[in-house]
């Protein structure tokens, strides 16, 4: 359809898209952050729902099928969110060629200023993070199939816990500004309720960022162990 082709190609359309696929990831991240926590309670409980997600779906879809779906979901979410943050950004450096001598602190935040090197932060992170809990390559004490020693072993590192850290503060500097942004682009803006939108994103994030850095840090306190 012409008009769907305009869209795609146009900067709106581009944000739209950008948008819409960062909503899908935050909400795999609200999955996950959820899903992880039960760490806490114990090994057993950790295990099982780590092999519950590779039996999700049965009878219907055969082992680790709806997860290979999901993964191939976020995989092409990323691709695309990733494209079109680059396709926004060429178009901003077109726009204006030279930098502004003073960059005027005007509906823009240190989050907003730090969004495309907190990106590539966040990629190099999740390539990490694949290699060390998916694929095992980097994992001290690597296990197939046992999820919770998998963490332990990790997180034992104090480097490993602080690259973790690091890319999660990073996330949420990426996520506060992107939730915001998305409503704005999606059509959720309005004077009267900008600040519950602001104050909405920030809680989303300071619950998943909270969420996250809770387990690195409790194997390093020795609560998770």
């Amino acid at each position: 359809m012409p008009s769907v082709t305009t869209l795609t190609h146009s900067l709106v359309g581009k944000k739209v898209l950008m948008a819409v696929t960062g909503a899908i990831l935050v909400g795999f991240l609200v999955g996950h952050v959820y899903g992880n926590l039960k760490i806490f309670q114990g090994s057993a409980h950790f295990n099982a729902y780590a092999e519950g997600l590779r039996t999700l779906g049965a009878p219907l879809f055969g082992r680790s099928h709806v997860i290979w779906i999901a993964r191939v979901v976020l995989l092409a979410s990323t691709v695309a969110h990733l494209g079109a943050a680059w396709a926004v950004t060429r178009a901003s450096w077109q726009a204006r060629p030279v930098s502004y001598r003073r960059l005027a602190l005007i509906e823009t935040t240190y989050a907003a200023r730090t969004m495309r090197w907190g990106g590539l932060l966040i990629l190099a992170f999740i390539i990490y993070h694949l290699l060390d809990f998916t694929f095992g390559r980097v994992n001290p004490g690597f296990v197939p199939g046992d999820a919770y020693r998998n963490v332990v072993a990790s997180f034992s590192v104090p480097a490993v816990a602080g690259f973790y850290g690091i890319a999660m503060l990073a996330l949420g500097l990426h996520l506060y500004h992107g939730l915001w942004s998305a409503c704005q682009t999606l059509g959720v803006n309005h004077p009267r309720f900008n600040h519950l939108r602001r104050g909405a994103a920030g809680a989303l994030t300071l619950l998943i960022v909270a969420g996250f850095l809770a387990i690195p840090l409790a194997v390093l306190a020795g609560v998770v162990r």
